[in-house]
């Protein structure tokens, strides 16, 4: 069983955008040059992502995009299933059918397998690998992906004074 990179992306990027929400909205733009991720690519799984309500979108200047749920309640398997990557060690997709139409006599293994896999992905969530970034290297990815942003506080002023 392999992770493609559909599901790593997707997780890779919703860490780089947990770091940098506290801003304000963060752009795919910003991403895609931080974590060398196609844009287009980023474009795709955002969908899926927000689609899974995992993402907000925010239209117009100083858009972007934010997570949608508290970083505790979102685990790296919510992330992986959003964006339709399969999560099953099987040859046959789970449907014991591996062999002549009956399960292979190795189907239990991978089977229990997929469920580990699961369960550990299940017990990850985004605030801890957000954590491991922030322990691991500090603030210096902030200063150094120009994420300090001012335009949400020019909204949020334009906001208060309107």
């Amino acid at each position: 069983m392999k992770l493609t990179t559909k599901g790593r992306f997707a997780v890779t990027a919703m860490i780089d955008l947990a770091l940098r929400q506290n801003g304000g909205p963060v752009t795919l733009a910003g991403i895609s040059e931080r974590q060398k991720i196609s844009l287009s690519y980023l474009e795709q799984l955002f969908g899926k992502l927000r689609r899974h309500s995992l993402v907000n979108s925010v239209r117009g200047p100083g858009g972007g995009y934010c997570i949608a749920r508290p970083l505790a309640d979102v685990s790296v398997s919510d992330i992986v299933r959003a964006v339709d990557e399969p999560l099953d060690a099987t040859m046959c997709g789970g449907k014991a059918n591996c062999h002549d139409d009956q399960p292979c006599m190795t189907h239990q293994l991978w089977t229990s397998l997929t469920e580990r896999m699961i369960e550990y992905l299940d017990s990850v969530s985004l605030a801890e690998l957000v954590e491991q970034q922030r322990t691991s290297y500090g603030e210096k990815f902030m200063q150094d992906s120009g994420a300090t942003r001012t335009r949400p506080l020019r909204r949020t002023i334009a906001v208060a004074s309107a």
